[in-house]
């Protein structure tokens, strides 16, 4: 039961400004919804709720998205309201080139204009793949009509010969073992086809289930939807609750605004720096903050890890489990009222409850795939922030997933300007490179990649892996999939592209990581570095026309959670209403 007992009149409905007047485009909107097939008893003084749905047949991460739909409309008719399916593009990450971070800027701006320039009084987002999620809700925030998110939840377990796999993870490590030459055609081949077994998204703690956890933790989703797997018969059952629920929140006029607070963006970054979260919750909640008006950094982020221990033992920075595992040992809510002390727990919710009252009653079921704060997995969080004379606005490293060998390191520099470059470098097994060597991949931030593709998790050179090395550093401005591991420092900003200090770095110069005072630096003194500069190039630009044009052009860097510079707005600053004449 919500704790918000002021309610809308039908008359306050934002439908009512395209259905109620007695004038002629009124007349327009009620004429053409009866082209549809509608009576007036139909839409006239229910809530209207937009379902937008990023579904598409490239999208395996969202294929059931057709069901959840109907059990979306279910519940809305359930509850008095009527429902409007609206499609949104579906950012995919497995097919999309050359990446998908390229496009959630797009989905975040079609979603805000798809909400505002429609009746809809509240709206249902469906997503889940990565870069979805933050998309739908940046661009719904901004929108400022209630909305609730469902996310697509996480694929069943990987399996093949007696063996459980997870996605993304387990697809790095036996493509090193093949590149050994300890996996056969055969093997391969049967990974291929066990690694993904059912629709939904990766199921190791990667940006998928990192962003639908964030987005849980906010407050934006009924409590602990983020953790239903997408096969699970709950999942429905979820929806239709969903729907069931938009209907109340409009009525009771339970906007974002009211719900991604400051302290409410503080617990979802505690919680993602709980669960092992992917280096790409670093980007996407500085964005999603900024939408809100919420003024967080790089900074706070790194606070608040130095003192939240990761407890969900989940791979990748977890050892033994995966999404279902954590979905069976109690799901998010568990992990939540384990931190519950480090939470506001009076942070309101799309419940209209608070967040410590919908954690009342979660328990932990099995405690070492959530682990006590006593016996936790990593003794900080997920991810530390890195600055020094190679990122000056910061870079970021996740310590639980590398050989802790590497968490003070030095050695030379092997810089490559592009990934084919250095793709043909580490598939040479004549390479000159050594265990301490620090690959550089530069080139591959927002600009330069062109839209900060995954690339940073560079490949372990073919001439260590056959002398058994499966990590070793690596530096970029590139960002790397949350299913990713290894000693790899990401995001690093400025982006060499722009001139970033990165751009100066040569071959054989002396990098060198202090993760413990957070530092990461080249030995190269000020002197050279200023000659280096004055003699720096700018690149051509990636792009000469279209979305890319636009991108490079207004796109942040990834410390400020490379929104567009015009879209960085929160509350105060909305576009307003849409004029009806």
């Amino acid at each position: 039961m919500s704790n918000i007992a002021k309610r809308k009149t039908p008359e306050e409905l934002r439908s009512a400004r395209w259905f109620g007047p007695d004038d002629l485009r009124s007349f327009g909107h009620r004429s053409r919804m009866m082209q549809l097939g509608y009576s007036e008893a139909d839409f006239r003084d229910r809530p209207i709720i937009g379902i937008l749905n990023t579904w598409s047949e490239l999208n395996s991460c969202h294929g059931h998205f057709p069901e959840r739909v109907e059990n979306v409309r279910r519940g809305v008719l359930q509850s008095g309201g009527f429902a409007v399916e609206m499609p949104a593009l579906s950012v995919d990450e497995s097919f999309t080139k050359p990446t998908s971070m390229l496009y959630r800027n797009m989905l975040a701006m079609e979603t805000e204009e798809v909400i505002r320039s429609h009746p809809l009084d509240g709206v249902v987002l469906l997503g889940g793949c990565d870069k979805t999620t933050p998309g739908l809700v940046m661009g719904a925030t901004t929108a400022g009509v209630p909305f609730i998110y469902l996310p697509a939840g996480p694929m069943l377990r990987g399996h093949y010969a007696g063996r459980i796999l997870g996605s993304g993870s387990d697809a790095w490590k036996f493509w090193d073992e093949r590149r050994a030459g300890n996996i056969t055609d055969e093997e391969w081949r049967g990974i291929q086809g066990g690694i993904a077994r059912s629709v939904g998204t990766c199921m190791t703690m990667g940006t998928a289930s990192t962003m639908t956890a964030i987005t849980d933790a906010l407050g934006l989703t009924l409590p602990g939807a983020s953790s239903i797997p997408a096969a699970d018969s709950g999942h429905p059952r979820m929806a239709s609750d969903c729907g069931r629920r938009i209907v109340d929140m409009v009525w009771e006029d339970l906007t974002p605004d009211k719900i991604i607070t400051d302290a409410a963006i503080r617990n979802a970054a505690i919680v993602a720096m709980a669960t092992g979260c992917s280096t790409n919750a670093v980007v996407h909640l500085i964005a999603m903050a900024r939408r809100a008006g919420v003024d967080f950094t790089l900074d706070d982020l790194d606070e608040l890890g130095r003192n939240t221990p990761l407890i969900a033992n989940v791979r990748p920075a977890g050892k033994d489990y995966l999404m279902e595992d954590f979905f069976y040992a109690g799901g998010l809510r568990a992990l939540m009222k384990q931190i519950e002390e480090q939470l506001d727990t009076s942070c309101m919710t799309v419940t209209g409850r608070t967040v410590g009252e919908n954690l009342e009653g979660a328990e932990v079921y099995n405690d070492d795939v959530i682990r006590p704060l006593s016996n936790p997995v990593y003794k900080e969080g997920s991810l530390a922030l890195l600055r020094g004379n190679l990122c000056p606005d910061g870079a970021v490293i996740k310590p639980a997933a590398c050989d802790p060998r590497f968490h003070v390191h030095e050695g030379p520099a092997l810089v490559f300007d592009s990934y084919p470059e250095m793709k043909k470098a580490i598939d040479d097994e004549n390479l000159d490179v050594t265990p301490d060597h620090v690959l550089v991949l530069r080139n591959a931030g927002p600009q330069g990649g062109p839209g900060f593709p995954e690339w940073g998790m560079l490949p372990i050179p073919k001439a260590l892996i056959k002398q058994g090395y499966r990590d070793m550093l690596r530096i970029s401005d590139a960002r790397m999939s949350g299913t990713s591991y290894g000693a790899c420092v990401l995001h690093v900003a400025p982006e060499s592209f722009v001139g970033g200090p990165l751009a100066l770095l040569r071959t054989g110069d002396t990098v060198r990581l202090d993760l413990p005072n957070r530092r990461l630096d080249m030995v190269v003194d000020e002197a050279e570095l200023e000659r280096r500069r004055t003699a720096w190039k700018a690149p051509k630009p990636r792009f000469e026309r279209g979305w890319g044009y636009m991108f490079s052009r207004h796109v942040t860097q990834a410390d400020k959670g490379c929104d567009f510079d015009f879209l960085e707005c929160g509350f105060g600053r909305s576009a307003g209403e849409p004029d009806i004449f």
